[in-house]
């Protein structure tokens, strides 16, 4: 089920005031998989979607239409990107479907008026990520592997942030209106993502941590001067309005999904920060 609050971020002087409890209650998303359910939240960043769902059954379950998205379904006017961090799994889309295995993205397009969430095995069941936000231009459904997915490794041993960055929605991979969607996969012994960190005004993003066993991740947000930090667990994702870094460390290696919508997919089109004058 979608939540019924639509989860609004504070101005960056206010986020600066907020109690440790506040932070995690307006920035942290938890309990995104939970058996036989989908789950997701409306969120004012780009008016952007955050969810999961875990297919218990083969027959699956229905993403459902929301009052707010003011239409007669869900992606009248809306695109949607998924990735399984699960078991084998299948999306149906319009009469179409597309099997996603462990770390499979899917895009499906604004228009797209039904859709299904499935798992091949009930004892190992899918687990579908998925971001969503508004569209104005329908582009093809697709599916990417990430071996397809520009894999580009970045980062050094020395700097704890060897990594391996999946591109899947973007403009050199699946086409798509406003969603950008891809994964960062942290090599052993590194812990550092998105370090120097950086801010995008044109963007907004969504984290999702996973793979973190039991360690946890400290998260930091906040504008540059004001930083804040959060403590994560496995399969939380943490907000990012575009005024705030969004950086963090692990006590152990692990996987990141990002997703952003706004005025252009530019990956590299940020503002970085130099460590020195974080405060």
């Amino acid at each position: 089920m979608f939540e019924n609050i639509i989860r609004r971020m504070p101005r960056p002087q206010d986020a600066a005031t907020l109690t440790t409890q506040q932070l995690h209650d307006t920035f942290a998303v938890t309990r995104l998989f939970m058996p036989g359910e989908l789950r997701g939240l409306f969120t004012d960043l780009d008016r952007l979607v955050v969810g999961g769902v875990m297919p218990r059954k083969l027959s699956g379950l229905k993403l459902p239409n929301h009052k707010e998205t003011g239409r007669a379904f869900f992606l009248e006017r809306r695109e949607l990107g998924a990735i399984n961090i699960g078991g084998p799994g299948a999306v149906h889309a319009d009469g179409r479907t597309f099997s996603l295995d462990r770390l499979d993205c899917v895009y499906l397009p604004m228009g797209t008026k039904t859709v299904m969430f499935e798992s091949k095995n009930a004892k190992n069941p899918a687990r579908f990520y998925f971001l969503s936000c508004p569209a104005h231009a329908a582009h093809p459904a697709a599916t990417m592997k990430p071996k397809d997915a520009s894999p580009m490794r970045l980062g050094s041993q020395a700097a704890a942030n060897q990594r391996t960055i999946y591109k899947y929605i973007h403009t050199g991979g699946i086409q798509s209106c406003q969603l950008g969607m891809g994964l960062t996969a942290l090599e052993e012994g590194n812990v550092w993502n998105s370090f120097p960190p950086h801010t995008h005004w044109r963007r907004t993003e969504i984290y999702f941590y996973f793979d973190l066993g039991d360690n946890v991740l400290t998260h930091f947000l906040g504008e540059p001067q004001q930083t804040r930090h959060l403590f994560l667990h496995n399969e939380d994702a943490v907000l990012s309005p575009n005024w705030s870094i969004h950086c963090g460390c692990g006590t152990g290696h692990y996987k990141f999904i990002w997703g952003m919508a706004g005025e252009n997919q530019t990956f590299d089109d940020m503002d970085g920060v130099k460590p020195l004058d974080l405060r």
